[in-house]
């Protein structure tokens, strides 16, 4: 489920672009969905499961399509695989909060504990400052190497993507 919810959103961007309304959209990530859960057991641990999910999404698509063939309006397959194509592709605002995501992932527990601690809601850096014992200045330099450090680390892996 929690694999579901992480990944529908960038499935249902995916299926905007294939489908022509949003109700479409919300008919097939449906179908994709309850593929995706009977599937589960197909799903192999350690690879992508936003990849997987986009595929039973791309299949469903195409299934509905076919259902749709009957209106006067209908893509040829050549421009349907185009648009999937197309559509598969992250934008560069999902390819960042990726690598971010990995970069934290990377990141020494404690230091990627503080720093989630210090952008929780309702949460001061005053208050984490004086938690860990330091001055709100001394913290604020840690805050800002971590930052740094997390800044880089996003920028290579974004480099390293385009390569």
């Amino acid at each position: 489920m929690k694999h579901l919810l992480e990944h529908e959103p960038r499935v249902r961007g995916f299926l905007r672009g294939l489908l022509p309304t949003w109700d479409d959209v919300e008919e097939v990530t449906q179908n994709a969905s309850l593929v995706a859960w009977r599937k589960f057991s197909d799903f192999e641990e350690g690879t992508s499961f936003g990849g997987w999910f986009l595929t039973i999404a791309r299949y469903e698509a195409m299934s509905y399509r076919r259902h749709l063939a009957r209106t006067p309006l209908v893509f040829s397959d050549e421009l349907w695989g185009h648009l999937a194509v197309e559509a598969e592709q992250m934008t560069p605002d999902q390819l960042r909060r990726q690598k971010l995501d990995e970069c934290l992932q990377r990141m020494e527990a404690r230091n990627r504990d503080l720093l989630m601690k210090i952008y929780s809601s309702g949460v001061s850096i005053r208050e984490v400052a004086k938690q860990s014992g330091k001055s709100e200045q001394a913290f604020y330099k840690v805050v800002q190497r971590m930052r740094s450090a997390l800044l880089k680390c996003v920028t290579k892996a974004i480099a390293m993507e385009g390569a």
